[in-house]
Protein backbone atom coordinates (compact mmCIF):
# COMPACT_ATOMS: atom_id res chain seq x y z
CA UNK A 1 0.00 0.00 0.00
CA UNK A 2 1.39 3.39 -0.93
CA UNK A 3 1.55 6.31 1.47
CA UNK A 4 1.14 10.05 1.16
CA UNK A 5 4.14 12.20 0.21
CA UNK A 6 6.57 12.50 3.09
CA UNK A 7 5.28 9.48 4.94
CA UNK A 8 7.38 6.79 6.52
CA UNK A 9 6.76 3.10 6.95
CA UNK A 10 8.77 0.50 8.71
CA UNK A 11 8.44 -1.53 11.87
CA UNK A 12 5.19 -1.87 13.76
CA UNK A 13 6.45 0.81 16.20
CA UNK A 14 6.53 3.45 13.49
CA UNK A 15 3.56 5.53 12.43
CA UNK A 16 2.55 5.41 8.78
CA UNK A 17 1.06 8.54 7.25
CA UNK A 18 -1.58 8.26 4.54
CA UNK A 19 -3.15 10.79 2.22
CA UNK A 20 -6.53 11.62 0.83
CA UNK A 21 -7.37 9.50 -2.21
CA UNK A 22 -8.34 11.77 -5.12
CA UNK A 23 -8.05 11.11 -8.85
CA UNK A 24 -6.63 7.64 -8.18
CA UNK A 25 -3.72 8.75 -6.04
CA UNK A 26 -2.93 9.67 -2.47
CA UNK A 27 -2.49 13.40 -1.96
CA UNK A 28 -1.54 15.52 1.03
CA UNK A 29 -4.16 17.72 2.73
CA UNK A 30 -4.17 21.40 1.86
CA UNK A 31 -3.48 22.59 5.40
CA UNK A 32 -1.23 19.72 6.46
CA UNK A 33 -3.45 18.66 9.37
CA UNK A 34 -3.46 14.97 10.31
CA UNK A 35 -5.31 12.76 12.78
CA UNK A 36 -3.90 9.84 14.76
CA UNK A 37 -5.34 6.37 14.21
CA UNK A 38 -5.18 4.18 17.32
CA UNK A 39 -5.21 0.43 17.70
CA UNK A 40 -7.88 -0.18 20.37
CA UNK A 41 -6.25 -3.39 21.54
CA UNK A 42 -2.80 -1.91 22.16
CA UNK A 43 -3.69 1.74 22.66
CA UNK A 44 -0.88 2.74 20.29
CA UNK A 45 -0.97 5.14 17.38
CA UNK A 46 -0.09 3.21 14.23
CA UNK A 47 -1.20 5.54 11.42
CA UNK A 48 -2.09 9.12 10.59
CA UNK A 49 -4.63 10.35 8.05
CA UNK A 50 -5.61 13.84 6.87
CA UNK A 51 -8.26 15.84 8.66
CA UNK A 52 -9.73 17.08 5.40
CA UNK A 53 -10.46 20.79 5.18
CA UNK A 54 -13.16 22.52 3.16
CA UNK A 55 -10.58 22.96 0.39
CA UNK A 56 -9.82 19.23 0.39
CA UNK A 57 -13.51 18.36 0.15
CA UNK A 58 -13.89 20.85 -2.70
CA UNK A 59 -11.05 19.12 -4.50
CA UNK A 60 -12.60 15.67 -4.05
CA UNK A 61 -16.04 16.85 -5.17
CA UNK A 62 -14.52 18.57 -8.20
CA UNK A 63 -12.81 15.30 -9.12
CA UNK A 64 -16.00 13.28 -8.78
CA UNK A 65 -18.04 15.95 -10.55
CA UNK A 66 -15.62 16.05 -13.46
CA UNK A 67 -15.60 12.25 -13.73
CA UNK A 68 -19.40 12.23 -13.86
CA UNK A 69 -20.04 15.26 -16.06
CA UNK A 70 -17.12 14.88 -18.47
CA UNK A 71 -15.83 11.35 -17.99
CA UNK A 72 -16.79 8.07 -19.59
CA UNK A 73 -18.01 6.19 -16.50
CA UNK A 74 -21.72 7.17 -16.54
CA UNK A 75 -21.90 6.40 -20.25
CA UNK A 76 -20.16 3.05 -20.08
CA UNK A 77 -22.18 0.09 -21.18
CA UNK A 78 -23.68 -1.71 -18.22
CA UNK A 79 -21.61 -4.74 -19.23
CA UNK A 80 -18.40 -2.70 -18.94
CA UNK A 81 -19.27 -1.45 -15.48
CA UNK A 82 -20.06 -5.05 -14.56
CA UNK A 83 -16.64 -6.19 -15.77
CA UNK A 84 -14.98 -3.62 -13.55
CA UNK A 85 -16.99 -4.71 -10.50
CA UNK A 86 -15.91 -8.31 -11.08
CA UNK A 87 -12.25 -7.24 -11.36
CA UNK A 88 -12.61 -5.17 -8.20
CA UNK A 89 -14.04 -8.19 -6.42
CA UNK A 90 -11.10 -10.28 -7.54
CA UNK A 91 -8.69 -7.64 -6.26
CA UNK A 92 -10.40 -7.86 -2.87
CA UNK A 93 -10.11 -11.66 -2.94
CA UNK A 94 -6.41 -11.41 -3.75
CA UNK A 95 -5.84 -9.01 -0.84
CA UNK A 96 -8.39 -10.32 1.66
CA UNK A 97 -5.89 -10.95 4.44
CA UNK A 98 -4.43 -7.46 4.13
CA UNK A 99 -7.71 -5.56 4.21
CA UNK A 100 -8.92 -7.74 7.06
CA UNK A 101 -5.78 -6.93 9.04
CA UNK A 102 -6.20 -3.20 8.46
CA UNK A 103 -9.71 -3.32 9.89
CA UNK A 104 -8.58 -5.27 12.95
CA UNK A 105 -5.85 -2.69 13.57
CA UNK A 106 -8.47 0.05 13.30
CA UNK A 107 -11.42 -1.26 15.29
CA UNK A 108 -10.32 -4.31 17.28
CA UNK A 109 -12.78 -6.80 15.80
CA UNK A 110 -11.73 -10.42 15.58
CA UNK A 111 -9.39 -11.26 12.71
CA UNK A 112 -11.44 -14.35 11.91
CA UNK A 113 -14.57 -12.23 11.46
CA UNK A 114 -12.81 -9.64 9.33
CA UNK A 115 -11.20 -12.29 7.12
CA UNK A 116 -14.60 -13.90 6.68
CA UNK A 117 -16.13 -10.58 5.62
CA UNK A 118 -13.27 -9.85 3.23
CA UNK A 119 -13.60 -13.25 1.55
CA UNK A 120 -17.35 -12.71 1.14
CA UNK A 121 -16.99 -9.32 -0.51
CA UNK A 122 -16.22 -10.64 -4.01
CA UNK A 123 -19.65 -12.29 -4.01
CA UNK A 124 -21.21 -8.89 -3.34
CA UNK A 125 -19.29 -7.41 -6.26
CA UNK A 126 -20.42 -10.24 -8.52
CA UNK A 127 -24.01 -9.62 -7.48
CA UNK A 128 -23.76 -5.89 -8.15
CA UNK A 129 -22.19 -6.69 -11.52
CA UNK A 130 -25.34 -8.61 -12.35
CA UNK A 131 -27.48 -5.84 -10.92
CA UNK A 132 -25.79 -3.35 -13.25
CA UNK A 133 -27.19 -5.28 -16.22
CA UNK A 134 -30.73 -5.74 -14.91
CA UNK A 135 -33.53 -4.19 -16.96
CA UNK A 136 -34.50 -1.09 -15.02
CA UNK A 137 -37.04 0.57 -17.29
CA UNK A 138 -40.54 -0.26 -18.47
CA UNK A 139 -43.07 0.43 -21.20
CA UNK A 140 -46.41 1.58 -19.91
CA UNK A 141 -49.99 1.24 -21.15
CA UNK A 142 -51.56 4.59 -22.00
CA UNK A 143 -55.03 6.10 -22.11
CA UNK A 144 -54.32 7.87 -25.44
CA UNK A 145 -53.75 6.51 -28.95
CA UNK A 146 -50.63 6.77 -31.06
CA UNK A 147 -48.30 7.38 -28.13
CA UNK A 148 -45.52 5.34 -26.61
CA UNK A 149 -44.29 5.83 -23.07
CA UNK A 150 -41.24 4.23 -21.55
CA UNK A 151 -39.11 4.85 -18.50
CA UNK A 152 -35.37 4.69 -18.00
CA UNK A 153 -33.25 4.86 -14.88
CA UNK A 154 -30.21 7.09 -14.96
CA UNK A 155 -27.41 7.63 -12.42
CA UNK A 156 -27.95 10.37 -9.86
CA UNK A 157 -24.50 11.93 -10.10
CA UNK A 158 -22.03 12.40 -7.25
CA UNK A 159 -22.69 10.29 -4.17
CA UNK A 160 -21.26 10.99 -0.71
CA UNK A 161 -20.94 7.68 1.15
CA UNK A 162 -20.44 8.25 4.89
CA UNK A 163 -19.65 5.09 6.80
CA UNK A 164 -19.16 3.97 10.43
CA UNK A 165 -16.36 2.18 12.23
CA UNK A 166 -17.96 -1.14 13.12
CA UNK A 167 -17.73 -2.89 9.72
CA UNK A 168 -15.79 -0.31 7.72
CA UNK A 169 -15.49 -1.97 4.33
CA UNK A 170 -18.60 -4.12 4.20
CA UNK A 171 -20.83 -1.14 4.96
CA UNK A 172 -18.92 0.95 2.44
CA UNK A 173 -19.41 -1.82 -0.12
CA UNK A 174 -23.17 -1.78 0.49
CA UNK A 175 -23.13 1.78 -0.87
CA UNK A 176 -20.27 1.69 -3.32
CA UNK A 177 -21.39 -1.44 -5.19
CA UNK A 178 -24.85 -0.28 -6.31
CA UNK A 179 -23.70 3.32 -6.74
CA UNK A 180 -20.99 2.27 -9.20
CA UNK A 181 -23.25 -0.29 -10.85
CA UNK A 182 -25.70 2.49 -11.63
CA UNK A 183 -22.98 4.74 -13.11
CA UNK A 184 -22.48 7.25 -10.29
CA UNK A 185 -19.22 8.63 -8.96
CA UNK A 186 -18.52 8.32 -5.23
CA UNK A 187 -16.73 10.17 -2.46
CA UNK A 188 -16.34 8.03 0.65
CA UNK A 189 -15.95 9.64 4.05
CA UNK A 190 -15.06 6.84 6.50
CA UNK A 191 -15.18 7.22 10.26
CA UNK A 192 -12.10 8.91 11.66
CA UNK A 193 -11.71 5.78 13.79
CA UNK A 194 -11.31 3.46 10.78
CA UNK A 195 -10.03 5.46 7.80
CA UNK A 196 -7.04 3.50 6.52
CA UNK A 197 -8.94 0.49 5.18
CA UNK A 198 -11.08 2.77 2.99
CA UNK A 199 -7.97 4.30 1.45
CA UNK A 200 -6.66 0.84 0.62
CA UNK A 201 -10.07 -0.09 -0.78
CA UNK A 202 -9.87 2.86 -3.18
CA UNK A 203 -6.34 1.90 -4.21
CA UNK A 204 -7.54 -1.58 -5.13
CA UNK A 205 -10.38 -0.08 -7.17
CA UNK A 206 -7.87 2.01 -9.11
CA UNK A 207 -5.64 -1.02 -9.63
CA UNK A 208 -8.68 -2.87 -10.99
CA UNK A 209 -9.14 -0.18 -13.64
CA UNK A 210 -11.60 2.34 -12.23
CA UNK A 211 -11.14 5.69 -14.02
CA UNK A 212 -9.74 8.61 -12.00
CA UNK A 213 -12.30 10.56 -10.00
CA UNK A 214 -14.93 7.84 -9.92
CA UNK A 215 -14.07 6.76 -6.36
CA UNK A 216 -12.41 9.23 -3.99
CA UNK A 217 -11.82 9.07 -0.24
CA UNK A 218 -11.67 12.00 2.15
CA UNK A 219 -10.78 11.35 5.77
CA UNK A 220 -11.33 13.51 8.82
CA UNK A 221 -13.66 14.56 11.59
CA UNK A 222 -17.37 15.16 11.24
CA UNK A 223 -16.60 18.86 11.17
CA UNK A 224 -15.24 20.17 8.90
CA UNK A 225 -14.80 17.09 6.69
CA UNK A 226 -18.22 15.45 6.96
CA UNK A 227 -20.28 18.64 7.15
CA UNK A 228 -18.46 20.15 4.16
CA UNK A 229 -19.28 17.03 2.16
CA UNK A 230 -22.95 16.72 3.12
CA UNK A 231 -23.65 20.41 2.45
CA UNK A 232 -21.62 20.67 -0.76
CA UNK A 233 -23.65 21.86 -3.77
CA UNK A 234 -21.73 19.47 -6.02
CA UNK A 235 -23.04 16.39 -4.18
CA UNK A 236 -26.30 14.88 -5.44
CA UNK A 237 -26.91 12.16 -2.86
CA UNK A 238 -25.84 11.27 0.65
CA UNK A 239 -25.74 7.62 1.73
CA UNK A 240 -25.09 7.41 5.46
CA UNK A 241 -24.75 4.65 8.04
CA UNK A 242 -24.44 5.67 11.67
CA UNK A 243 -26.34 7.00 14.64
CA UNK A 244 -29.90 8.23 14.43
CA UNK A 245 -28.93 11.65 15.81
CA UNK A 246 -26.30 12.16 13.11
CA UNK A 247 -28.67 10.84 10.45
CA UNK A 248 -31.30 13.36 11.50
CA UNK A 249 -28.76 16.18 11.24
CA UNK A 250 -27.67 15.01 7.78
CA UNK A 251 -31.27 14.76 6.59
CA UNK A 252 -31.93 18.31 7.80
CA UNK A 253 -28.86 19.59 5.99
CA UNK A 254 -29.72 17.69 2.82
CA UNK A 255 -33.27 19.02 2.88
CA UNK A 256 -32.08 22.57 2.31
CA UNK A 257 -30.90 21.66 -1.19
CA UNK A 258 -33.15 18.60 -1.64
CA UNK A 259 -30.28 16.18 -1.98
CA UNK A 260 -31.31 12.56 -2.20
CA UNK A 261 -30.71 10.76 1.09
CA UNK A 262 -30.57 7.14 2.25
CA UNK A 263 -29.98 6.49 5.93
CA UNK A 264 -29.19 3.26 7.77
CA UNK A 265 -29.39 4.26 11.42
CA UNK A 266 -29.66 2.90 14.93
CA UNK A 267 -31.56 0.05 16.47
CA UNK A 268 -32.73 -1.40 19.74
CA UNK A 269 -33.76 -4.71 18.31
CA UNK A 270 -35.92 -7.20 20.23
CA UNK A 271 -34.90 -10.86 20.26
CA UNK A 272 -38.09 -12.62 21.39
CA UNK A 273 -37.99 -16.10 22.96
CA UNK A 274 -41.27 -17.98 23.44
CA UNK A 275 -41.69 -20.91 25.82
CA UNK A 276 -41.96 -23.41 22.97
CA UNK A 277 -38.63 -22.40 21.40
CA UNK A 278 -35.69 -24.74 20.96
CA UNK A 279 -33.77 -23.24 23.88
CA UNK A 280 -30.36 -24.52 22.85
CA UNK A 281 -30.63 -22.88 19.48
CA UNK A 282 -32.25 -19.77 20.94
CA UNK A 283 -29.50 -19.22 23.51
CA UNK A 284 -26.91 -19.51 20.76
CA UNK A 285 -28.84 -16.91 18.78
CA UNK A 286 -29.10 -14.58 21.76
CA UNK A 287 -25.36 -14.79 22.39
CA UNK A 288 -24.52 -14.18 18.73
CA UNK A 289 -27.08 -11.40 18.49
CA UNK A 290 -25.66 -9.23 21.28
CA UNK A 291 -22.06 -10.34 21.85
CA UNK A 292 -21.00 -10.89 18.24
CA UNK A 293 -18.73 -8.01 17.15
CA UNK A 294 -18.70 -6.90 20.81
CA UNK A 295 -22.29 -5.75 20.39
CA UNK A 296 -21.16 -3.08 17.94
CA UNK A 297 -23.75 -3.67 15.24
CA UNK A 298 -26.84 -1.66 14.40
CA UNK A 299 -28.83 -4.90 14.31
CA UNK A 300 -27.64 -6.13 17.72
CA UNK A 301 -30.33 -8.06 19.58
CA UNK A 302 -29.87 -5.86 22.62
CA UNK A 303 -33.38 -6.31 24.05
CA UNK A 304 -33.94 -9.95 24.91
CA UNK A 305 -37.64 -10.61 25.51
CA UNK A 306 -38.32 -13.90 27.31
CA UNK A 307 -41.66 -15.50 28.17
CA UNK A 308 -42.48 -16.01 31.87
CA UNK A 309 -42.23 -19.79 31.97
CA UNK A 310 -38.60 -19.91 30.82
CA UNK A 311 -37.39 -16.50 32.00
CA UNK A 312 -35.25 -17.66 34.93
CA UNK A 313 -33.80 -20.52 32.92
CA UNK A 314 -32.81 -18.24 30.04
CA UNK A 315 -31.27 -15.66 32.37
CA UNK A 316 -29.25 -18.37 34.12
CA UNK A 317 -28.01 -19.90 30.87
CA UNK A 318 -27.28 -16.53 29.27
CA UNK A 319 -25.30 -15.53 32.35
CA UNK A 320 -23.18 -18.68 32.13
CA UNK A 321 -22.56 -18.19 28.42
CA UNK A 322 -21.62 -14.54 28.84
CA UNK A 323 -19.14 -15.33 31.60
CA UNK A 324 -17.58 -18.09 29.50
CA UNK A 325 -16.89 -15.91 26.44
CA UNK A 326 -13.16 -15.49 25.89
CA UNK A 327 -12.35 -11.80 25.57
CA UNK A 328 -8.89 -11.39 24.14
CA UNK A 329 -6.41 -10.39 21.48
CA UNK A 330 -8.33 -9.79 18.23
CA UNK A 331 -5.44 -11.40 16.35
CA UNK A 332 -5.83 -14.66 18.26
CA UNK A 333 -8.14 -17.12 16.52
CA UNK A 334 -9.12 -18.49 19.94
CA UNK A 335 -10.56 -15.13 21.07
CA UNK A 336 -14.36 -14.91 20.96
CA UNK A 337 -14.76 -11.17 21.53
CA UNK A 338 -12.35 -8.35 20.76
CA UNK A 339 -12.35 -4.74 21.83
CA UNK A 340 -14.69 -1.81 21.82
CA UNK A 341 -13.53 0.27 18.86
CA UNK A 342 -12.51 3.56 20.48
CA UNK A 343 -12.22 5.32 23.81
CA UNK A 344 -15.40 7.47 23.54
CA UNK A 345 -17.47 4.36 22.77
CA UNK A 346 -15.78 2.42 25.56
CA UNK A 347 -16.65 5.18 28.04
CA UNK A 348 -20.22 5.22 26.73
CA UNK A 349 -20.63 1.49 27.31
CA UNK A 350 -19.35 1.78 30.89
CA UNK A 351 -21.68 4.74 31.44
CA UNK A 352 -24.69 2.64 30.45
CA UNK A 353 -23.73 0.01 33.01
CA UNK A 354 -24.07 2.71 35.63
CA UNK A 355 -27.32 4.00 34.11
CA UNK A 356 -28.89 0.54 34.08
CA UNK A 357 -27.87 -0.12 37.68
CA UNK A 358 -29.27 3.21 38.85
CA UNK A 359 -32.56 2.51 37.04
CA UNK A 360 -32.99 -0.75 38.96
CA UNK A 361 -31.86 -3.39 36.47
CA UNK A 362 -30.14 -6.42 38.04
CA UNK A 363 -26.58 -7.03 36.88
CA UNK A 364 -26.02 -10.77 36.49
CA UNK A 365 -22.89 -10.89 34.30
CA UNK A 366 -20.01 -8.60 33.39
CA UNK A 367 -20.45 -4.90 33.89
CA UNK A 368 -16.75 -4.00 34.01
CA UNK A 369 -13.64 -3.83 31.84
CA UNK A 370 -12.00 -7.12 30.90
CA UNK A 371 -8.37 -7.69 31.79
CA UNK A 372 -6.34 -9.24 28.96
CA UNK A 373 -2.74 -10.23 29.58
CA UNK A 374 -0.32 -8.17 27.54
CA UNK A 375 -2.90 -5.52 26.64
CA UNK A 376 -2.95 -3.15 29.60
CA UNK A 377 -4.20 -0.27 27.46
CA UNK A 378 -6.74 -2.28 25.47
CA UNK A 379 -10.41 -1.29 25.34
CA UNK A 380 -11.78 -4.67 26.39
CA UNK A 381 -15.21 -5.04 27.99
CA UNK A 382 -16.73 -8.06 29.71
CA UNK A 383 -19.94 -9.38 28.12
CA UNK A 384 -22.69 -7.89 30.27
CA UNK A 385 -26.20 -9.09 31.08
CA UNK A 386 -28.90 -7.16 32.96
CA UNK A 387 -32.02 -9.00 34.14
CA UNK A 388 -35.32 -7.62 35.48
CA UNK A 389 -35.24 -4.85 32.88
CA UNK A 390 -38.46 -3.02 32.11
CA UNK A 391 -38.99 -1.49 28.71
CA UNK A 392 -39.15 2.05 30.05
CA UNK A 393 -35.58 1.91 31.34
CA UNK A 394 -32.93 3.77 29.38
CA UNK A 395 -31.01 0.53 28.87
CA UNK A 396 -34.07 -0.75 26.96
CA UNK A 397 -34.74 2.39 24.95
CA UNK A 398 -31.36 3.88 24.04
CA UNK A 399 -28.81 2.32 21.72
CA UNK A 400 -25.64 1.40 23.61
CA UNK A 401 -23.69 -0.15 20.73
CA UNK A 402 -21.76 -2.45 22.99
CA UNK A 403 -21.89 -5.90 24.62
CA UNK A 404 -24.81 -5.25 26.99
CA UNK A 405 -27.93 -7.44 26.95
CA UNK A 406 -31.15 -6.22 28.58
CA UNK A 407 -33.45 -9.14 29.46
CA UNK A 408 -37.16 -8.30 29.67
CA UNK A 409 -40.00 -10.55 30.81
CA UNK A 410 -43.31 -10.95 28.93
CA UNK A 411 -46.40 -13.05 29.53
CA UNK A 412 -48.03 -13.68 26.15
CA UNK A 413 -47.78 -12.95 22.45
CA UNK A 414 -49.64 -9.65 22.57
CA UNK A 415 -47.41 -8.32 25.31
CA UNK A 416 -44.29 -9.47 23.47
CA UNK A 417 -45.35 -7.60 20.35
CA UNK A 418 -46.31 -4.51 22.34
CA UNK A 419 -42.94 -4.39 24.11
CA UNK A 420 -41.03 -5.14 20.91
CA UNK A 421 -42.70 -2.28 19.04
CA UNK A 422 -42.47 0.17 21.96
CA UNK A 423 -39.32 1.89 20.73
CA UNK A 424 -38.31 4.72 18.43
CA UNK A 425 -36.35 2.22 16.36
CA UNK A 426 -37.42 -0.42 13.88
CA UNK A 427 -34.35 -1.96 12.32
CA UNK A 428 -34.53 -5.66 13.15
CA UNK A 429 -36.09 -8.32 15.37
CA UNK A 430 -35.80 -12.02 16.14
CA UNK A 431 -38.54 -14.56 16.91
CA UNK A 432 -37.77 -17.91 18.53
CA UNK A 433 -40.62 -20.45 18.50
CA UNK A 434 -41.47 -23.90 17.14
CA UNK A 435 -45.04 -22.79 16.42
CA UNK A 436 -44.98 -21.96 12.73
CA UNK A 437 -48.26 -20.06 12.82
CA UNK A 438 -47.02 -17.89 15.68
CA UNK A 439 -43.67 -17.32 13.97
CA UNK A 440 -45.23 -15.81 10.86
CA UNK A 441 -47.99 -14.07 12.80
CA UNK A 442 -45.54 -12.28 15.08
CA UNK A 443 -43.17 -11.46 12.21
CA UNK A 444 -46.08 -9.76 10.48
CA UNK A 445 -46.90 -7.65 13.53
CA UNK A 446 -43.37 -6.42 14.26
CA UNK A 447 -42.46 -2.95 13.01
CA UNK A 448 -38.97 -3.81 11.82
CA UNK A 449 -37.19 -3.87 8.48
CA UNK A 450 -35.73 -7.35 9.04
CA UNK A 451 -37.23 -10.18 11.07
CA UNK A 452 -35.30 -13.38 11.71
CA UNK A 453 -37.23 -16.51 12.67
CA UNK A 454 -35.17 -19.03 14.66
CA UNK A 455 -31.93 -17.33 13.61
CA UNK A 456 -30.33 -13.92 14.04
CA UNK A 457 -27.87 -11.44 12.52
CA UNK A 458 -27.97 -12.76 8.97
CA UNK A 459 -27.67 -10.47 5.93
CA UNK A 460 -27.14 -11.08 2.23
CA UNK A 461 -26.40 -9.14 -0.93
CA UNK A 462 -29.66 -10.17 -2.63
CA UNK A 463 -32.02 -9.19 0.17
CA UNK A 464 -32.87 -5.64 1.27
CA UNK A 465 -31.69 -4.22 4.58
CA UNK A 466 -33.01 -1.10 6.29
CA UNK A 467 -35.31 0.10 9.00
CA UNK A 468 -38.69 1.42 9.99
CA UNK A 469 -39.25 4.55 12.07
CA UNK A 470 -36.06 6.24 13.25
CA UNK A 471 -33.90 3.39 12.05
CA UNK A 472 -33.58 4.99 8.65
CA UNK A 473 -34.73 5.74 5.13
CA UNK A 474 -34.33 3.52 2.08
CA UNK A 475 -32.86 0.06 1.65
CA UNK A 476 -29.41 -1.36 0.98
CA UNK A 477 -28.64 -4.55 -0.97
CA UNK A 478 -31.01 -6.40 -3.26
CA UNK A 479 -32.60 -4.88 -6.36
CA UNK A 480 -33.92 -1.97 -4.27
CA UNK A 481 -30.35 -0.77 -3.78
CA UNK A 482 -29.95 0.14 -7.44
CA UNK A 483 -33.08 2.28 -7.30
CA UNK A 484 -31.59 4.23 -4.41
CA UNK A 485 -28.82 5.43 -6.76
CA UNK A 486 -30.86 6.28 -9.85
CA UNK A 487 -33.37 8.82 -11.12
CA UNK A 488 -36.36 7.61 -13.12
CA UNK A 489 -37.16 9.38 -16.37
CA UNK A 490 -40.44 9.10 -18.25
CA UNK A 491 -40.23 9.48 -22.06
CA UNK A 492 -43.28 10.13 -24.30
CA UNK A 493 -43.07 9.43 -28.04
CA UNK A 494 -45.65 10.33 -30.67
CA UNK A 495 -46.05 7.33 -32.97
CA UNK A 496 -48.94 8.85 -34.94
CA UNK A 497 -49.26 11.74 -37.37
CA UNK A 498 -47.77 14.47 -35.28
CA UNK A 499 -49.34 17.05 -32.98
CA UNK A 500 -52.45 18.82 -34.27
CA UNK A 501 -53.18 22.48 -33.72
CA UNK A 502 -54.77 22.50 -30.24
CA UNK A 503 -56.91 25.51 -31.12
CA UNK A 504 -58.07 24.27 -34.50
CA UNK A 505 -58.41 20.46 -34.22
CA UNK A 506 -60.07 20.20 -37.68
CA UNK A 507 -57.11 21.73 -39.46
Amino acid sequence: MSQAPGSTAGSSEEVTRYGLFIDNEQVSPADGEYLDVLNPATGRVWAQVPNASVADVDRAVASARRAFDEGDWPGFRAADRAKFLIRFGQAIADNAEEIAQLQVDENGKLIREMVGQAKLMPEYFNYYAGLAQMPTGSTNPLHVKDMLNYTVREPLGVVAAITPWNSPLLLLLWKLGPALAAGNTVIAKPSEVTPVSAIRFAELAAEAGLPPGVFNVVTGLGSPSGTSLTTHPGVDKIAFTGSTATGQAIAAQAGKSLKRVSLELGGKSPNIVFEDADLGSAINGLVAGIFGASGQTCMAGSRILVQDGIYDQVVEELTKRAEAIKVGDPQDSASEMGTVACRPQYDKVLHYVQVATEDGARLVAGGSPAKVDGFADGLFMRPTVFADVTNDMRIAQEEVFGPIAAVIRFSDEDEAVRIANDTQFGLAAGVWTNNIQRAHRVAGRLRAGTVWINNYRKTGYATPFGGYKQSGLGRENGPDALREYTEEKSVWVDTGQGVKDPFNPRA
